[in-house]
């Protein structure tokens, strides 16, 4: 049976090849993969949520989940400070937006993720500095089950380190940032009494570097207790690095078999072609979140976008197919998160995944890759 044979028998459509240099994959965006050393079978594609609540109205957030899920995606990626851009009045409107949709639901064919806040933000903790303490892990867990309307967390995450780490594309690491942080033995206690009280199924990291990734591993075998299982990631075309290189290593399955959840694999959106002219669309995430976007729009970035552009046209698929076709593709990648403002978005950013890039195109990647290896450092 060939490939496209086995896609239309999954997905009950009928994928067209597009470009000699192009096939369809055996089983797209609704393939099931092992998560790290847990029993979680997650779908390669997992659905991204952080714009419902701000960019998204809930009859919005209901039909991008209903039709995610119609195409086999079984895996949710929420957080209790989501939507983006965080504010106190918008907090929390996402996972409300997955609760409603939820009722009508079957839970145990989901995996449903979601993030407990690392060093900093004003306003979760009813105006206490969040960290992540035994104590905020559990009122986090707490708070967040009753928004989402569940008895369950399938994955908790921890969204961005505790102690100093240079994040976003930010500069060198610098010893003179270095500050208190919460030891990893105590954040691991908290995120363990949680699994112990049914509450949380696996726990993983986010934004996270070798060092930590080492860190919880030692501290889960030192304590006898839970290892995480997943670290979620910003890892694209224009951010392959440190991912690539040391973590790719740390997290292999041979090492401490961590998987990797890709979030931003189309870099806010950039790798779609959409800033090119340096001048973002109204609405865009770039002009709502400039502090974080604004590092894809560096002209560097946007040079590399457009040869990655060329790459694409050349092999007959659109920059966005690109971009979510080579994420997937990846042995380090176990699902890549993708988020939409609009149906037609989400319908292309689904569809990539039933293609397999030659490998001409993924030489033709990696040629743009030698000239453009970190264009997003700010």
């Amino acid at each position: 049976m060939d490939c496209s044979t086995n896609t239309f028998m999954l997905t009950g459509r009928i994928p067209a090849v597009r470009s000699a240099q192009i096939t369809t994959c055996v089983a797209g965006a609704s393939h099931r993969v092992k998560l790290g050393t847990s029993d979680l079978h997650v779908s390669e594609c997992c659905l991204g949520t952080m714009t419902w609540g701000v960019q998204n109205t809930e009859q919005e957030a209901h039909e991008q989940l209903s039709y995610a899920i119609d195409q086999g995606i079984n895996f949710i990626d929420t957080a209790e400070m989501y939507p983006i851009p965080p504010s106190k009045e918008t907090q929390g409107r996402t996972d409300r937006y997955i609760a409603s949709w939820l009722k009508n639901q079957k839970r145990e064919d989901l995996i449903l993720a979601t993030k407990v806040a690392g060093h900093g933000n004003k306003y979760l903790r009813e105006g206490k500095e969040t960290r992540v303490t035994p104590s905020q892990i559990e009122q986090s867990v707490e708070d967040s089950l009753k928004r989402l309307g569940t008895d369950h967390i399938d994955l908790l995450q921890v969204h961005w380190p505790d102690r100093y780490v240079s994040l976003f594309g930010g500069a060198a690491y610098d010893p003179a940032n270095e500050r208190d942080d919460i030891p990893f033995d105590r954040q691991l206690r908290g995120m363990a009494a949680v699994v112990k009280s049914g509450k949380v199924r696996y726990i993983g990291v986010s934004n996270e570097t070798s060092y930590g990734v080492m860190r919880w591993i030692q501290a889960s075998e030192q304590l006898g207790r839970p290892r995480i299982v997943s670290i979620q990631n910003s890892y694209s075309l224009l951010v392959r690095v440190p991912f690539d290189t040391d973590l790719a290593e740390t997290c292999a399955p041979r090492q401490c078999n961590v998987g990797l959840l890709a979030y931003s694999p189309l870099a806010g959106g950039a790798l779609s072609g959409k800033y090119m002219s340096g001048t973002a669309p109204e609405g865009a995430r770039l002009t709502r979140f400039p502090g974080y976007m604004e590092r894809y729009n560096k002209s560097q970035a946007r040079t590399a976008t457009g040869e990655y552009m060329k790459v694409a046209e050349k092999h007959g698929i659109s920059a966005v197919e690109l971009a979510l076709a080579w994420c997937k593709q990846r042995w380090q990648v176990a699902s890549t998160i993708i988020g939409a403002t609009s149906m037609t978005q989400l319908k292309e950013n689904i569809g990539a995944f039933d293609i397999k890039l030659s490998e001409e195109c993924l030489a033709d990647v990696e040629e743009v890759y030698k000239r453009f290896r970190d264009p997003t450092i700010r």
